[in-house]
């Protein structure tokens, strides 16, 4: 998954309760202080290195179209697959440990880019062994950092430091792109690769100076001590029925399973139309790259809007109004996507459209993401955040794919019409109440 996905999905989930703290004074400690360094300095690592691995792949191993796609959904197949296991390993294990060792895992192995491109030894199989163990990494890194924001502050604080989350994401969208092109045009792809992986050891450095007592994970139901291997704490045994656990947990509720069909069915298809729109802007229409780049950069000021404002709406209006009214308006969006003519015309409409999307999503992720770990209870949390994540991941690989197909058939401007379509029906998946009882099934 792109980090733009990243960015209309939600970079992680969080809790959150009735009591909601608006403005941007609201103080949540020194503890939470660090995790949020640490996030928006990966974060702008992240956005730096955009499009790093692929170019890379084109400039430096004349990689051809099949080789690029590969790489984009291949690593982050594989990488879902990689990580099914990791989240139930990782809810029986202190978070902040697992969330160093993904950030210094990630670093590593975006490390061993430039080391290879010096030594002359870089191969297309590297990158994409790279992007399979980041995307795997990311996924446990999200898991991990939801349980443990969790047990970080109290349920009431918890919208606002998703919304700050949020902000710091769109802001580093804005910001990264432009500085991230201009470190590339003048040192090259490797250079912002190594960039990356600089900003992951900076994460993990910032969530070490967090310090401070972690509550031991929660003992597994069930699990008796003779049961446990000496020195092995309470409910670290990974059994064979944890990798399904999250699916069966997220499947049996009756608001988080619509949630989950509606994140992961929005997330895929507006993704799927990413690669068309390319194709159809830097192609068809005649755009340069910059205007291309320029579309996107500038609407992320609305998702830093959208998530400014997403505290003041709940404590208005509700969690569930603003979850139905901002899930709904975002899916009305896309489908004009298809109406993108050349000249300055068509990139101010793509830059509109953009900008109202981006703007719902900054809107309601920090309430969904609140939501969603509001309902998870405390022992379920990374299996259900892990579960989640692979979902998306691998969601989304397919619909790139076949909208690729549709694409080559039917031509990019109408398949970009037919997801934009179906994007519509999405908001039918959104829950009909949010259930006040934390893994309240029904």
């Amino acid at each position: 998954m792109t980090p733009y996905a990243d960015r209309l999905y939600g970079w992680t989930a969080r809790g959150g309760g009735r009591r909601v703290g608006t403005g941007s004074g609201h103080r949540l400690g020194r503890a939470f202080g660090w995790l949020w360094g640490a996030y928006g300095t990966s974060a702008l690592g992240t956005w730096l290195a955009f499009g790093a691995l692929p170019l890379i792949a084109i400039r430096v191993l004349d990689a051809g179209p099949a080789e690029v796609s590969a790489l984009a959904c291949a690593g982050a197949a594989v990488g879902a697959a990689v990580a099914v296991p990791l989240g139930p390993w990782t809810e029986f294990r202190p978070k902040r440990p697992v969330l160093i060792a993904m950030d210094l895992v990630r670093c590593a192995a975006l490390l061993t880019v430039p080391a290879a491109f010096a030594l002359g030894a870089l191969t297309f199989l590297q990158l994409l062994l790279v992007s399979v163990v980041v995307s795997a990494a990311d996924i446990t890194f999200r898991a991990a950092s939801g349980a443990y924001l969790k047990t970080l502050l109290p349920a009431g604080e918890l919208l606002v430091a998703n919304a700050r989350f949020e902000s710091t994401a769109w802001t580093t969208t804005i910001i990264g792109p432009p500085l991230g092109g201009a470190l590339t045009g003048v040192f090259g792809p490797v250079v912002a690769v190594l960039a990356d992986a600089v900003s992951y050891l900076l994460s993990a450095l910032g969530i070490r100076a967090i310090g401070g007592h972690e509550p031991r994970p929660e003992k597994r139901p069930g699990t008796r001590p003779e049961e446990r291997p000496e020195g092995r704490p309470e409910g670290a045994r990974m059994r064979a029925g944890d990798l399904l656990e999250g699916w069966r947990y997220v499947l049996a509720d009756g608001t988080l399973r619509p949630l989950f069909f509606n994140t992961a069915l929005f997330n895929g298809l507006v993704m799927a139309t990413q690669p068309l729109l390319a194709v159809l802007m830097l192609g068809r229409l005649g755009f340069a790259p910059w205007q291309y780049g320029l579309a996107f950069a500038v609407p992320s000021i609305g998702g830093l809007l959208g998530s400014r404002l997403a505290g003041p709406l709940v404590a208005r209006f509700g969690q569930r109004e603003v979850l139905a009214w901002a899930g709904a308006l975002r899916s009305l969006w896309p489908v004009g996507l298809a109406f993108a003519g050349p000249g300055t015309g068509g990139l101010v409409l793509v830059m509109g459209v953009e900008l109202g999307l981006i703007f719902c999503c900054g809107v309601f992720n920090p309430v969904y993401a609140t939501c969603r770990l509001r309902l998870t209870a405390a022992d379920r949390v990374a299996r259900t955040l892990s579960a989640w994540a692979v979902s998306t991941k691998a969601s989304t690989a397919l619909l790139t794919a076949v909208w690729g197909v549709l694409g080559t058939l039917l031509g990019p401007r109408t398949a970009i019409a037919l997801a934009g379509v179906l994007l519509l029906a999405t908001p039918l998946l959104l829950p009909r109440r949010l259930p006040e009882r934390a893994g309240a099934h029904g």
